[in-house]
């Protein structure tokens, strides 16, 4: 059975039950630990069911670098079975290692894929936005974390958007209504051993 989401404390702000249930939320995976894209997608899988339009935007991930959970999510888009899934990279080769293109050239690749995501709000394209390791282009001063928070507190309609990342600002966390942090406990890695295919990526 799902779990009923009982509050511990019904706020005074003039909404019915049904209102404040289905108010569109802003998500944060934040944290050290791998697993914050992984859990924002598995959200996107929920939204896919449910028939929503969903737009994934990958703001430091190489364009090159092919994720599994993009396959599976392309397919099931183009299923006809569940919502649409349009799934954007921000930038040819953009990696947060930096070593393609400049610093000028990747801060303006990231204002260029805040600007989509901005008109996207505005048109309502999507009803699930996954704007994966957001946090980064915030963190180095390409994106004014200040017009991220006032974009996403305004935006129309019920679009929900999980922001992915680590070392996310204050101010963005304190605008989320749900916030996670990774914590690792262990690490194959931390015994020698590489990352391997189906488990990161």
């Amino acid at each position: 059975m799902a779990p009923q989401g009982q509050p511990s404390a019904v706020p005074d702000d003039g909404l019915t039950t049904r209102q404040r249930r289905n108010r569109a939320l802003l998500v944060v995976h934040t944290g050290e630990m791998k697993g914050k894209s992984t859990a924002a997608f598995g959200l996107a899988l929920r939204a896919w069911n449910q028939g929503w339009p969903i737009g994934v935007f990958q703001f430091v991930k190489s364009a090159k670098w092919k994720v599994g959970e993009e396959h599976a999510l392309r397919t099931l888009g183009d299923s006809g079975q569940g919502g649409t899934v349009a799934w954007h990279k921000m930038g040819e080769g953009w990696s947060w290692t930096r070593k393609a293109g400049t610093a000028d050239d990747h801060a303006a690749n990231a204002r260029e894929g805040w600007e989509q995501v901005k008109r996207d709000l505005a048109a309502q394209t999507y009803r699930f936005y996954v704007l994966d390791e957001f946090t980064y282009p915030m963190t180095w001063g390409w994106v004014d974390v200040d017009e991220v928070v006032r974009v996403l507190r305004d935006r129309p309609g019920d679009q929900h958007v999980v922001i992915t990342g680590r070392g996310a600002a204050p101010a963005l966390v304190e605008a989320a209504d749900l916030v996670m942090e990774t914590h690792k406990v262990k690490h194959p890695m931390d015994a020698g051993q590489k990352g391997q295919r189906g488990i990161e990526w």
